[in-house]
């Protein structure tokens, strides 16, 4: 689980852009060796998911200053700038099979729009199926990937690259993407909003294989709730170029769109307002 990951010191040294408040620093034990700690990396995603191969256990957390090959869905890749947010990747070994594997994408969205309010109450929307906005920009990204058997996922990587005391972006990202400093005019602890995340993610995880059954109803519609894109909006997939009504998600946390031809089903792409 991810709950002794919060219980150290263990963040004095894991961001070294800003010291840790009482409160973070005075709270644990954590075991060192679940944290692995990079100045410079090429993916936290890429080790988190060699060292699942290799054994590692589950809550494994990979943190880094700066990643040099940063990852996002498809081909795209997550601009990294040095000590400047957080980039991340956190090792699950869910007992469910991997057909389910979206629904901790969402789950984790939600642990990261928690973690953000729990430090200043700002509103993030929630967009389908892995990204985060404030005032319509980008400040967050998360990218799950797996190992599974037909019938049961091996292990699970949840990788989070969060925005947050960016001052500026290159030109090519300056429209899409944001920070938290950029949004409020404030510079953000790293330290405290990391440790408000490994809560939240502890806690959506847990109530997820609890009872899968109502976490599953339950999470689906917090989603909903946060979202101001999965019901009621006209939208292009540019992957395939659908084009539609979104009538909310499916019992696996699929888009719904009611096209010209009847409701579809959206199982991945980017998926554009008209």
């Amino acid at each position: 689980m991810l709950a002794p990951l919060i219980k150290g010191t263990i963040f004095a040294g894991a961001l070294s852009s800003g010291a840790p408040s009482a409160r973070a620093a005075s709270a644990a034990t954590t075991p060192a060796k679940l944290i692995h700690h990079y100045y410079k990396i090429g993916s936290t995603n890429s080790e988190a998911m060699n060292a699942a191969s290799n054994g590692a256990p589950e809550g494994s957390f990979f943190l880094a200053e700066e990643q040099l090959a940063g990852r996002g869905r498809g081909a795209h890749t997550w601009h990294s700038a040095k000590s400047a947010g957080i980039y991340c990747s956190v090792i699950l070994r869910p007992p469910m099979p991997p057909a389910d594997a979206l629904l901790l994408s969402l789950a984790a969205g939600l642990a990261v729009r928690a973690a953000v309010n729990e430090i200043a109450p700002l509103p993030v929307d929630l967009k389908w199926p892995n990204d985060l906005l404030l005032n319509g920009k980008k400040f967050c990204g998360i990218l799950a990937e797996m190992n599974a058997e037909a019938t049961r996922v091996r292990h699970l990587v949840i990788g989070i690259g969060i925005n947050v005391n960016q001052a500026k972006f290159p030109a090519e990202l300056r429209d899409l993407a944001t920070s938290l400093r950029l949004e409020t005019g404030t510079e953000w602890s790293r330290v405290e909003l990391c440790a408000a995340l490994l809560k939240s993610l502890d806690r959506e995880y847990r109530s997820f294989i609890k009872d899968a059954t109502t976490s599953r109803t339950a999470l689906l519609r917090r989603f909903e709730e946060h979202s101001s894109s999965v019901r009621g909006r006209n939208v292009r997939v540019e992957e395939d170029g659908l084009e539609g009504v979104t009538e909310g998600l499916d019992s696996r946390g699929f888009l719904q769109v009611r096209t010209s031809e009847g409701l579809r089903t959206v199982l991945g792409g980017t998926v554009r307002p008209l």
